[in-house]
């Protein structure tokens, strides 16, 4: 029940605690059947506390339910098929997915003028939604357009989540530390979409939070 009332209570939080377990995990799993099948089962499991953490927000909950019906059962599919095609369908609806969870969040940051602990939260949530985001979009853009990716590494075989996922958070964090590099226009484009969000985003919050400090010291001088 404490665990329940938890999750009930930060979604946020808990949301963000999963994804970091998630970037532990994914290197664990990947390379083994058994291990894609765990992946999959963890990735419903995520989707399940987005779903949660949205209704949470004022955002509107059906639109988050819609997406993650598909993009659930074809998780569930890749339990017992390992196809790339199937995932690069569910990769599909779960960038939907994810884009739609952070701007729910970032509304959810953005209602009120009192911060709670959950708020804090969600600015650590909102990010790594966004790198899940443009992670899944990579994994469809490679599909789409094959050898859109290339790494040191042999460079001529397809990126692996952990492998684009790392270019997601490389991208969107501004540090550029990825090896991975794309070389196709496609790819390349996406990438770009990516600077600018995580741009956006840093200097979105920087600014509430400012705002939020010049506000209470506005009402103490009052």
């Amino acid at each position: 029940m404490r665990v329940i009332r938890f999750v009930r209570d930060t979604p946020c939080a808990t949301l963000l605690g999963a994804q970091i377990l998630g970037v532990l995990l994914y290197p664990f799993l990947e390379d083994s059947v058994a291990g894609g099948a765990l992946l999959a089962i963890f990735g419903f499991l995520v989707l399940g506390l987005v779903v949660i953490a949205v209704r949470a927000t004022p955002m509107l909950s059906w639109v988050v339910l819609l997406v993650a019906a598909p993009a659930t059962v074809l998780l569930v599919a890749q339990v017992f098929v390992s196809s790339p095609g199937l995932n690069a369908w569910s990769s599909g609806f779960e960038a939907v997915l994810y884009f739609y969870a952070a701007a729910s969040m970032l509304a959810y940051m953005l209602a009120d003028e009192v911060v709670t602990t959950d708020e804090l939260f969600a600015i650590g949530a909102v990010f790594t939604l966004l790198a899940w985001a443009f992670a899944h979009t990579f994994v469809v853009v490679q599909a789409l357009d094959p050898g859109s990716f290339i790494a040191a590494v042999a460079p001529n075989e397809p990126r692996s989540w952990t492998e684009l996922l790392f270019l997601s958070f490389s991208t969107l964090s501004g540090t550029g530390l990825s090896d991975i590099v794309p070389v196709k226009d496609h790819a390349r484009s996406v990438v770009m979409l990516e600077q600018l969000a995580g741009l956006f985003y840093i200097a979105m919050v920087v600014a509430r939070l400012v705002g939020l400090s010049a506000g209470r010291i506005r009402r103490g001088l009052k």
